[in-house]
């Protein structure tokens, strides 16, 4: 089955609306803010956040990675506090990159067809485990 690149994995919301969240939350807004800011359930927007926390400091290594692919000399790349707010700034620096190269990416789109529509999959389990 083919994905639309503003969809992810299992997930009624748009990549859009599931990166406002992360954005709102890098920006320091707890879930229940979001919740309000973007008119869906508190249960939902908590289970968003924790999906991607858990896997934020792997996203923001392969994003980093894709930024330096499509940018060679993309300048400094500021930490910003927490591994999501991190993870959140380095999709939003390989989105700038590839827009760059490749004419204008949304960036929570561009984020859902670099990760398959796997942004907030659940963590790998160990192999044996």
């Amino acid at each position: 089955m083919l994905l639309a690149s503003r969809w992810l994995l299992r997930r009624a919301d748009s990549a859009g609306v599931i990166g406002a969240a992360l954005a709102a939350k890098a920006r320091g807004y707890g879930h229940r803010a979001i919740a309000r800011l973007l008119d869906r359930p508190e249960a939902t927007v908590r289970g968003w956040l924790r999906r991607f926390a858990a896997r934020a400091e792997g996203w923001r290594r392969g994003f980093t990675a894709l930024l330096m692919a499509l940018d060679p000399e993309p300048g400094p790349i500021a930490p910003h506090g927490s591994p999501l707010a991190d993870a959140v700034e380095a999709v939003g620096l390989a989105a700038a990159a590839a827009s760059r190269r490749f004419g204008r990416q949304r960036p929570w789109r561009f984020a859902a067809a670099v990760s398959r529509g796997l942004l907030l999959a659940p963590p790998p389990v160990a192999a044996g485990g």
